[in-house]
């Protein structure tokens, strides 16, 4: 790490390692690390007290680029690193990097249980649609019909909606940003580092080479005022280029409708207000999909609990008051029976 003197204020370029960036040119992992990196400053956070932990896969380089503290994991099992890192020195600051392959594939039964037990941990979900290091494979959250090496005819697999999986998963935090919206991605990785337990960030990431442009029915430029609804909590769900379309309950059915204010008798009273809270109202913004409906950008979801590692320090101090005087050594050499008493 490059050395700061006490009290001077840490800038991005504090957060960047000395390593040569080895992503493909115009890769939208770029944008990502950069935002990162200057969030961090603007947090001022220790560097000292940063640790990000990644799998396998293009996402998992990241480590490598902060002048932070850093794990290269194996494939779909940084959470559990993760986990044990936050339990074993609570008052570090912890941040996962993934891919949409490496969380949800092989990883996903690592990533569920991260998220249920809410260890309070930033992860952060590159979510890309393919198999980036492996040479374009489709992956979890590849859609129907993605033709790619491994289905040269086309996926047939049902993709994972990465944030509606989290939100599945009991996740405390849910939101959502794409990674050249520079502004938008840095307010939420903020409320993420804020937030106290695990947080979930699902970020849309363009692999130029094997995937590029998936997300142009959202992000390109003549598209992204139509079809990016960025909710803010008490905030109505309006968006558009006149910021005047929004999301409102249809009147005969229990499903979310577009609806136009200033026609039909439209005004914006009746459009939607965004609850942070409100987990149903969350499951059905994270399950919308253009070009039918906007794509849901920001903090869907936030309503915090007690976090995992506080309730086993927690256990571990009352185990510890009802038994002051135990010894572990005479427990390692007793004999090899023992009686449950009901």
């Amino acid at each position: 790490m490059n050395v700061v003197a006490p009290g001077e204020k840490l800038t991005a370029k504090d957060f960047t390692s000395d390593q040569e960036v080895r992503w493909c040119p115009g890769c939208g992992d770029y944008a990502i690390v950069a935002a990162v990196q200057g969030t961090l400053a603007e947090l001022g956070v220790s560097r000292e007290k940063t640790v990000f932990v990644s799998g396998i896969g293009c996402a998992a380089r990241f480590p490598y680029y902060m002048a932070t503290y850093g794990f290269h994991t194996i494939h779909g099992r940084a959470p559990a690193i993760a986990t044990g890192i936050k339990l074993t020195n609570p008052e570090l600051d912890v941040w996962v990097v993934s891919g949409d392959g490496d969380a949800l594939s092989i990883g996903g039964n690592h990533l569920f249980h991260l998220l249920r037990r809410n260890v309070d941990v930033q992860f952060l979900l590159f979510n890309n649609e393919i198999y980036g290091l492996t040479k374009g494979q489709y992956s979890p959250t590849s859609r129907v019909g993605t033709r790619s090496p491994s289905t040269p005819m086309g996926s047939l697999d049902n993709p994972v909606v990465a944030a509606s999986f989290a939100l599945g998963s009991g996740a405390r935090f849910v939101a959502r940003s794409v990674d050249t919206l520079r502004k938008p991605l840095s307010r939420v990785l903020k409320r993420a580092y804020e937030h106290r337990g695990a947080s979930f960030v699902e970020i849309f990431q363009n692999c130029i080479v094997y995937n590029d442009a998936v997300f142009s029915s959202f992000t390109a430029k003549d598209m992204a005022a139509e079809n990016q609804l960025h909710v803010e909590d008490g905030k109505p769900l309006l968006f558009g280029r006149e910021g005047n379309r929004g999301l409102r309950m249809k009147v005969d059915a229990f499903e979310l409708e577009i609806v136009t204010v200033g026609e039909d008798g439209i005004v914006e009273a009746d459009v939607l207000v965004h609850d942070e809270k409100n987990h149903l109202l969350a499951s059905m913004l994270t399950a919308l999909q253009p070009p039918a409906f906007p794509m849901a950008l920001g903090v869907i979801y936030c309503d915090p609990a007690p976090g995992y590692e506080a309730n086993v320090k927690a256990q571990i101090e009352a185990a510890k008051a009802e038994s002051p005087t135990a010894d572990l050594n005479a427990l390692m050499r007793q004999g090899h029976t023992w009686t449950v008493k009901g």
